[in-house]
Parts: C-alpha cells; structure tokens; sequence
C-alpha cells in the first residue's frame, strides 16, 4: 500500500484508472484479444498487449513497448494533440490502435511516426511514412495502411513501400482530409475522418472545409512572447464548418457523396463493412430530424433507409446505424419514454434503456443497456425470445466481442477498479490482468431514490462516522447532459469519499437531463439547463438530509468542473440561501461561448431563442444577466472560486474572464484562480494534487471548518 496522500496518488495514477486494461479488439474467430494497458498503475506509458485465448485459458504477451521503440520525450503533431483532449485521453505511449479485418496487423503512433505489428508472431517495424503521421488504419485485408498527414489521406504498403497521398483531395489552410471537425469529435462521438472499403481498393474521406468558421485565439499570458494559437470554434449561432464525403479509389478515380447537406449539415457516422454499402447518419442543425442513408459506391447518390423526427431533440447512439451479418439494417430510437434497438422491422431490447451497441456475438447484436436501474449499465444480446443478460454482476459493465469471445470489463461496488473477463460461448476461459493501484480510500455509498422525482443520489459520509455527529453538506455533482456521476461503480467515487473523510457529508445527484431514466427526464431540461437542474440538486440535498438527520443543511457548499462548474456558480449566486459556499471549475458562464452542436440542442440558437440564453447563461456579452444581478444585488454573497484553465480551448477561458469582471462590476466578491498551460482536463500531477488541496482549504475557511 502506498504511503502517498490521496491527491497525489490520485494524479499520478490518473483517478486510480492507471493500468487497467482497455481498447479491446477482438480477433473475428476469437482466438486473440488485443487491448491497452501501462506496466503499471502510476506508468503513464500504456503499451500494446495480445492475450491469445486458448482451450486452457489465456496467454498475455507484450507486443509494443513504447520504451523499446524510440528514445527521448514524445512528440504531438498538432491534430494529434487535438485528439486527445478531445478524447480526454491523459496517457502516452500507445493510446490508440486500429487492426485489419482478421485481427493479425495493427497499427498505431508514436511520436509522430507509424508502426506497424504482425499480431501473430509480435513483430513490430516502424514504416518510412511522411510524418507527423495521424490516425492510421489498416486496410481489411492487412495489405496497406492509410494514416493522415499534412491535411491529406495517404497510404502507404505494409511492407513500408510505395507511401503516396490518395488522389483526388486538395488541402489547404482550411481545408482537411481525413480528420473529425471539433464539434464532430467533441459532441457527436466521432474522432476519425476517413472509413476504408471491405476490398481495401478505395476508402471514403471527410472534407473538412473550416473556411466559414470564426477563429478564436487561445493565448498564454505566462509566456507573452509567445503567439496565440488560433482555433477555429463554431460558437451557439455561428458558422460550422463544410463537411462533405468523398469515396476516393486508390487507381485515381473519385465520386462524391450526394445527399440534402443544406438541411442535414451534420455526419455523425459513417459505417463502411463487408455486409453492405456504405450507411451515413445525417443529421438537420436543429437536431429534430436525422436519415440513415445508403450509399451506391459507384456512383455516390444515396437512398434514404430510414427517417427519424422529434419535436425537441434527437440523440445519436454510439454503433448505430450498422449492418448484421445478415445484412438487416441496425439501428436505435425513442419509443415512448425508451431508446429501443432494432434489427430490421424487429424490435430485439424489449423495455430495455438501450446506451450503445457494441457489435455481435455469434451474429447476434451486442448492447449495453439499463433496465430499471439507471445506476446499472449491463450486456445484452439479442435473441429471437427477447434480450438476454451476459453480465451477471451488479455493477457497470462494457464489453467486445469476437466471433463467440466475449470480453466483459465489470466495475462494482463489491471491489475497487474494474474485472475484465473473457468468456467462450458464455463460459468462462480467464481474466485478463489490471495492474491498477488500489485506492487508499474505500467509498461506502449509499445509494438513494431522493425526493419525489426519485433522483438517483449516492450519500458519503466519512468512514468511521459515528451517528449523531453533525456534518457540513458538500454538493459534488456534474448534473448536465451525457454524464451520470451516480453508478454502481466503487472506483466512481473514490474522490467523493475522500472529500467525505475530510469531514465531510458529500451529496452526488443526477438530476433530470442525465442519462439512463428515458427520454422524458433527458428533455426536461429543452429550453433551459438552470432551473430544473439546480432544482434537483436541493431536492436530493433536503431529501437526503431527511435520510441522514446528521447533514447540516445549514452548512452546504457545492463544487463542480465544466458542466458541474456551471451548475455550482449558479447554486451559489442564485440560491444562497441553500449554498454557503461554491467553487466553479471551468464553468460554462455564458451559452453563447459555447459549441453548436451541444449548446443548440438544448437551447436552440441565441437569435431564434434568445430568451432561452437569457434565461440560462449567468452572463450575456460581459454583464451580469438580469436574474443573477437582481440575486446578487439582494445577497447574501456566499464565497466563490472559479478555476479555469488558460488553455482551455472547449470551455475557453473568455467564460471565466467575463463572469469575473461583471461580478467586480456589481460588487460582488468572489475569486479566480487561473491556471497557466491546463487545458478542460489538468494531467499535470502536481497540479492536480494540488487543486485538490487548494479546494479543500477553500471550503474550510468559507465554511468555518476547522482542520
């Protein structure tokens, strides 16, 4: 057991997830696994690993050690870099890899330059490609591989010969090839921009055209001799980006993809696999209306194959829309108040709350979903007499399945970290191994159906608590959209316990707008993401109060980062009577700053519904809006700390900046502790250890705590 702090080990085992094993790919005939995993859990270098599954269990060998592949500091081209922050992705070494269609070569980055390993025999050569080498591909049949670079697609023989850019594309200063717009990889899911044909003869290729948006520019005032780095951000209201779709053949020929993109600006999918043609997911700006279409490779037109509208919202699923082996069309939608999952005209989820799908197993459709429990997600696959359970384990699970191996990752609550077992036509074969550290803390939640609503709450109170001891309240919530915080999942707390062992009763809620308890909670908040949040964290505050006489009602404070800092800023300015105390990290402070695709869903556009932004945002072009100027004009003013990082380019730091000035303008006293070089996430060990002990002394003096 380590003798380091809890905030120290957390950062340097990056939330203790740090050697688990991950990325699963699964050979088609099962016989191999390919995943990610670090030496160790404090060893942020993750290397590339095989686990051969036998008759008598599983073999694990070591196929890429970054540390044996090339010497010095790693180096991040640009688009690279961009991709990790957008996938939140804090490790290095092998961070990614994609395999051809048999599961035998995979290939991957390091530091700009491609490599490439026979699964088989562990070989591993580094291939004379143009460098800095991004997001390469093998072809299905493993001859070639295709990697982005200098804005252009190129491919490249797996031999390492013959590297040459595929024909028909014309980067320039704001054209792509190849790579995800930024509201693609950060709201839609999808981080790759090309999709190879089952034949490896051609490959269809996203154009990105960023010409029409703004450029906003991210500045290091640590460092003032340095230039700001510009980045194009499609800000609530403004200008996307031009996607189109391109099917480039490597003899030189090239169609491009036709379909209605005037009305349906967005591609969040694009699948291309051996069972048909190409499908496309397109979707309208308001987000009311998508097509799944099908493309003719010949000639580019497309058929429409299903149409999906809804008054508010539609929410894209990840794995949908895809081919069955069979050839019928899978795909996902809302029926009544439940995401369903269909396979062709059947139905195959049942009652089910379908979260994503996941592939086949056997042929059958593989998906994650709740049943009546949100806190749970688990692994079904579909059957001709209704959904069948795989994951037996309370708890939250993922999978990846091959052929009939399937990999079942379980998180709990009975034990810290994550189990990874692999099963053969539902048998048990081995586990593959974690070498994640093991928090020094062990969360004890106490899960809840808080208030009327039955909001899904977890109540921490110090371990050791004795009954009657009166505690201060600390809200830890995230509380918006695509985030559940409260799951059945030890390791999804550890932070709230030791906050909780700190001296404190932590409160974690999913208000409406989380996911998980159907699409009429998640849309309860269309219009406006403030009033019915924030209403549900003091509803699960009072009502886990009523469960616990010993919260101290009197005594609350709230903290949260990006969507949570939002929601905490709000707390503390608009319900003071509640909330003594809030520390705001990285908050959302004015709608109108933020990206198109998630702030438009809820929101709608801030010239077509500026009563919505008004309503919502806590500033509007640098003032206070009119609720939160009449609230803090009234008082109490309760201490607030906003934390942002200057890098920052999702939540820029214009958001913090604003809120700041207009709350001095109005006289109201509060702090900003900016941080130099972070960016939305803080990797950086010693300032994630401590932030955390910065926040702690925060809310000890705002509360009158004594150490």
């Amino acid at each position: 057991m380590s003798t380091e702090s809890f905030p120290r080990l957390s950062a340097r085992t990056q939330r203790f997830t740090l050697g688990m094993p991950r990325n699963f790919a699964v050979a088609p005939d099962g016989s191999r696994i390919v995943f990610l995993r670090s030496a160790s859990g404090t060893d942020r270098t993750t290397l590339l690993w095989v686990a051969d599954v036998r008759a008598d269990g599983l073999t694990e060998r070591v196929v890429a050690d970054p540390r044996n592949l090339f010497s010095g500091d790693e180096e991040l081209s640009d688009a690279e870099r961009a991709r990790r922050e957008r996938a939140r992705e804090g490790a290095g070494g092998v961070v990614g890899f994609a395999t051809d269609g048999t599961v035998s070569v995979a290939a991957f980055v390091l530091s700009g330059g491609l490599y490439v390993a026979d699964l088989g025999t562990g070989e591993v050569r580094a291939l004379a490609a143009t460098e800095p080498v991004f997001d390469p591909r093998p072809d299905p049949t493993g001859r070639q591989i295709a990697y982005v670079s200098g804005g252009a697609v190129r491919v490249i023989d797996v031999d390492g010969t013959n590297d040459r850019a595929v024909p028909g594309q014309d980067p320039g200063d704001d054209v792509s090839w190849g790579l995800a717009e930024f509201v693609a990889a950060e709201e839609m899911g999808r981080f790759r921009g090309y999709w190879w044909s089952p034949e490896g003869d051609a490959l269809l290729v996203a154009r990105t055209d960023n010409a029409p948006v703004q450029r906003w520019h991210i500045a290091d005032p640590a460092h003032p001799g340095r230039a700001p780095h510009e980045i194009a951000y499609p800000a609530a209201g403004t200008p996307n980006a031009r996607v189109s779709l391109h099917l480039l053949r490597l003899d030189g020929s090239a169609v491009e993809v036709r379909w209605d993109a005037e009305q349906y600006e967005y591609l969040p999918v694009v699948h291309w696999s051996g069972n048909g043609n190409p499908l496309l997911l397109v979707q309208t700006r308001d987000q009311r209306r998508t097509q799944i279409l099908e493309v003719d490779p010949s000639t580019g037109a497309t058929i429409g194959l299903h149409t999906e509208t809804d008054p508010v919202w539609i929410d894209l699923i990840d794995g949908v829309p895809a081919w069955s082996g069979d050839g019928e069309l899978i795909r996902a939608a809302d029926s009544g108040d439940t995401r369903r999952l269909f396979v062709g005209a059947r139905m195959v989820s049942g009652d089910l709350q379908v979260r994503s799908v996941l592939g086949s197993l056997n042929g059958d459709a593989l998906f994650a979903a709740s049943a009546d429990e949100p806190t749970e997600i688990h692994i079904y696959k579909a059957s001709p007499d209704g959904p069948v359970r795989l994951s037996r384990t309370a708890g939250v699970h993922v999978a990846a399945a091959g052929g009939s191996v399937l990999v079942l990752a379980c998180a709990s609550l009975d034990w810290a970290g994550r189990r990874t077992l692999v099963l053969r036509d539902g048998h048990l074969v081995g586990e593959i191994a974690s070498s994640a550290l093991t928090p020094p803390v062990t969360p004890a939640p106490r899960l809840l159906h808080a208030g009327p609503r039955a909001i899904r709450t977890a109540l921490l109170l110090p371990t050791g608590h004795q009954p009657g001891t009166r505690l201060p309240v600390l809200m830890d919530p995230y509380g918006g959209p695509h985030a559940q915080r409260v799951t059945a999942a030890r390791n999804a707390f550890n932070e709230s316990q030791w906050w909780a062992d700190q001296g404190f009763a932590v409160v974690v809620a999913d208000g409406r707008g989380t996911p998980g308890r159907g699409t009429s909670w998640e849309r309860a908040i269309a219009g406006d993401v403030a009033a019915p949040v924030l209403e549900d964290q003091i509803e699960a505050l009072h009502a886990a109060a009523e469960q616990c006489p010993d919260l101290d009602t009197t005594r609350v404070a709230i903290r949260g980062w990006s969507f949570g800092g939002y929601l905490a800023a709000l707390a503390v300015l608009l319900r003071p009577d509640v909330f003594g105390a809030g520390i705001a990290g990285a908050p959302v402070t004015d709608w109108a700053l933020y990206d198109t695709h998630y702030t438009e869903r809820y929101l709608g556009t801030p010239a077509g519904n500026p009563e919505n932004y008004a309503r919502t945002s806590l500033v509007t072009a640098g003032a206070l809006t009119p609720a939160v100027e009449k609230a803090v004009a009234a008082g109490p003013h309760r201490p607030l700390l906003i934390v942002h990082g200057l890098a920052d380019d999702n939540v820029v730091a214009a958001h913090t900046l604003q809120l700041s000035s207009a709350l001095l303008a109005a006289g109201r006293p509060h702090q900003v502790l900016p941080l130099s070089g972070v960016t939305h996430m803080t990797p950086q060990e010693v300032v994630a250890e401590n932030l955390l002990l910065f926040q702690l002394d925060f809310l000890r003096g705002a509360l009158g705590l004594t150490t």
